[in-house]
Parts: C-alpha cells; structure tokens; sequence
C-alpha cells in the first residue's frame, strides 16, 4: 500500500467528520466519502479502494457489520475503526472481525496518520506473507515433480492406507503411528496426511529419532538460547517451534531411548516447552506423526518403549503392507521407477521385457519399494537397448525361489472340515513367511497372541 497513491473510502453519517477526514487525507492520498453503509457496498463494488474508515454508529447496520460484510466481498481490503472514547470493547470486536487499526474521537490528523501508516506496514507484512506462503507451496510443487516421491498401486491394501489417510487427514491433531518394515514407504504417507490436511501450507518437519543422541535432544526439540552451554553461539530454534502450526514426524520412533521418551511424553501432555537456557514455558500447536518398524505387539508391550508414550501417539494407527504382499503394485511401481530415472539419465529406454515383470513380480523383495526402487535404477544405468531385460537384474534376483506353498498340502477345495481348513491355512501363511508369527499374522489379520492360541489348538509345531 503506497501512502502517496493511497484510494481511501470515509464511511461516517456527520458531514462535519465526513468533510474533516476528506481535507486531511486529500494532502496524500484520493479520498472519498459516503454517508451509509448501502453507499459505501455500491462504491467498493464500483471503484478500486484500497483503505476503508469506519465509523461505529451507523444508519443501517453499525460498523461492525460493515467489517463482517466487507471482508466477506472484498478481502483484500484494510479497514480502520473511528471508535468513541472509553469504546474499546468494541474496538476489540473490530479487531477480532478484521479491522486492522482505529483511531478514537475526537482526533486530529496525527491520529489518522499514525493510524495509516500502521495499517500500511500491516499491509505490506501480509502481502510478504502471502508472497511467502506463494513461493513455499510453489517450491513444495517443484521438489514433489523432482523427487516423483506418492503412492502407486492398485492393491486393496494400497487403496485402504489411502483412504485412511485421507479420512484422519480431516481432523486437526489427532496422533498417527505408522506400523511397517523399512523401505515401504511410511515417511510417503505421513507427507500425505500433512498434504491432505488444512496444515499443508505449513511446516512439515521430519525427523529420525535414531539419529538424535541424550545430549543433544532437548536443544534439537526445544531450541535453546545463546550461550545456554558451550557451543551455543545463538539463538536456536527447536523442532516443536519450528514446525508450530504444521506437522512434525517422528521416523524411527520405536529407537528412541527411555530418557528421550520421557521428556518427549512431558511435552506431548502440556503441549509447552521451555528452551534451554530460558525461563520462559511457549505453546505449540502441531499434529504428530511417528513410524516405526516394530510391530504393536513390540511397541505397546513396555519393555523397550513407555506404554503411555505409545498409546498417547498411536491414536490412530495405519499399517503399511510389505511390498511381498501386494505384488499386484509391483508393475506400477516398475514403470513408475523406470519413467523417473528414464527421464533422470536421458536413457532412451521405451520398457521392460516380459520377462523382467515376471521375475520381479516373484522376488520377495525383503527392502521392499526401497530395493525396488535401487534395482530399477541399477537396470536402467547398465541398459543399453530399448528393453529392460532380466540380464540387467542383479544376479541374486535370478537365483531367488519364488514364495509359494507347500504343493503336498491339500487346497481348501479339496476339504470341507473346517478345522483342517484353518489348520492348513495357518500352515500356508507360516511356510510364506518362513516360520515369522509376526508376518504370519498380519497375513491372517490376526494378533500374533492369537496365531499362538490357534498353533497350540492345532498342534503345529514352530516349524514343520
């Protein structure tokens, strides 16, 4: 807002303040008047104006309804209260609407001024903070096609961590834990869930929880202040006020040591934090996000980590499916990865030969997107032809035997007991997953306690 060329509408039923207001302003800036609040809507509708000047009393509505209704129809507009003396409750509502400054009879053109002269820096600090807000959203778009980082697949556990995404997505700070092995992609889906949510304009921090050792742990969350200890040559900022209003993700979560874990819980159920070095407790406002690749049954025993810590972040928990498990998305993921690095390396690659779908699709892939995504990229620099061929995979994939059942185990179709149905199938899921419970399970949807009740129900060994 540029005082010199300043479009400035008075609002005010005296003809005396109306004409007062209009000689003052008229040294620096194009003013206007209008006595009611229907003139000023058909002038604002008509002309461009770039500060309006309110007074409270009114024909028609009083002047807090002007604010409401001019900053529902023209957002961008500054509006300045002309309060009466010992008014302030309403100056306080005005502000709360929207008004940016205000002035109080009777005034004098120092007042109106100050008054503009606030309102115009106000303006300009909004305006960089819209710039700013401009530029964070585009580069955010620009790093998302860079990276060709989001979730493909078409499986039906592919398609149920979308849809909880999107669904807890919707509400402002409830706690997520996402359950899954290394490499499958848990750090996607919580930038998805800040993606999702009305905090997607904000920070999202991320941090690996392994990699923060005892010493350093308050000053990385809590920041401290310069000279708290030797090193700190400044002021520094910690996590918990660097991502306030956004989202902040703790990767690795089930790594973190005991005492780590207890001041982390302390922070959770005040929601303040002090710096080191500071006296001064400050809020925080932020959604959290933690994954770990451990399983419930590990995280909420309270062995290696504080049962309360574990329920206070796991309110809502997503459980990503190794990529074994969903080999269905494998192609997907394949031209996927091929596409990025294609158009990385300039390759002149047009696909993959048969055969290399059908290999990859049958290798148990225990990185899981992580390794595929490595074994595309391998494939793509070694290529030299038009076809991603099974000679450009590496040699152990060529040698790895498919994960398949026992043949000399009956199928389902061939019984009817329903005992020896279970019993056979609880068979299958440990023989895919080479004797693991902990997988077993997850294919039977059950608790591993459970699977346990059922093998001794059964009388399956720990392995056969």
């Amino acid at each position: 807002m540029d005082d010199k060329q300043m479009r400035v509408l008075v609002l005010d039923d005296d003809p005396v303040i109306r004409n007062l207001l209009k000689t003052i302003l008229k040294a620096r800036a194009k003013a206007d008047t209008v006595d009611k609040p229907s003139a000023a809507y058909k002038y604002l509708r008509e002309h461009p104006v770039d500060l309006l000047i309110t007074d409270y009393m009114l024909p028609e509505e009083d002047g807090l309804s002007v604010i409401r209704r001019v900053k529902e129809d023209f957002p961008d507009l500054e509006v300045i209260m002309i309060s009466s003396e010992g008014d302030m409750d309403t100056v306080i509502k005005a502000m709360r609407m929207g008004a940016v400054d205000y002035f109080k009879k009777p005034f004098n053109a120092a007042d109106i001024w100050i008054s503009i002269e606030r309102t115009r820096r106000f303006s300009e600090m909004h305006a960089d903070l819209n710039r700013y807000k401009q530029r964070n959203e585009q580069l955010r778009s620009i790093i998302n096609q860079k990276s060709g980082e989001k979730i493909i697949g078409q499986s039906a556990t592919t398609q149920s961590v979308l849809y909880q995404m999107q669904q807890v997505a919707q509400t402002d700070d409830t706690s997520v834990m996402i359950l899954g092995e290394s490499g499958t992609g848990k750090e996607l889906v919580a930038r998805g869930i800040h993606q999702f949510s009305k905090r997607k304009s904000e920070v999202f921090g991320a941090v690996n929880m392994s990699a923060i050792p005892d010493t350093l742990f308050e000053s990385e969350f809590f920041g401290h202040k310069k000279g708290s200890f030797t090193g700190a040559i400044g002021d520094k900022a910690g996590w918990f006020e660097t991502a306030d209003k956004g989202t902040l993700f703790f990767d690795e979560i089930g790594e973190m040591g005991l005492s780590q874990q207890v001041k982390l819980l302390r922070v959770l159920e005040d929601r303040k934090f002090t710096k080191v070095g500071s006296q001064k407790e400050q809020q925080f406002d932020i959604r959290i996000i933690s994954a770990t690749n451990k399983t419930v049954e590990e995280m909420s025993s309270g062995k290696q980590f504080r049962a309360d810590l574990y329920y206070r972040l796991s309110t809502f928990i997503i459980q990503v499916s190794p990529l074994r498990e969903r080999a269905e998305d494998i192609p997907l993921l394949m031209d996927h990865f091929l596409e990025r690095f294609i158009r990385k390396m300039g390759k002149q690659v047009e696909g993959y030969h048969p055969d290399t779908y059908k290999m990859l699709q049958q290798y148990p892939f225990p990185g899981n997107i992580r390794e595929l995504r490595n074994i595309v990229e391998r494939a793509v620099i070694l290529g030299s032809g038009k076809l991603i061929t099974p000679q450009q995979l590496p040699e152990f994939i060529s040698k790895t035997e498919p994960v398949s059942t026992d043949e000399s185990l009956p199928t389902a179709e061939e019984i009817f007991d329903l005992q020896e149905i279970e019993r056979q199938t609880i068979l299958r899921a440990l023989q895919k997953t080479q004797y693991n419970k902990n997988e077993a399970a997850k294919l039977l949807n059950l608790q591993w306690n459970a699977l346990y009740r059922r093998m001794q129900k059964h009388g399956i060994a720990e392995k056969e």
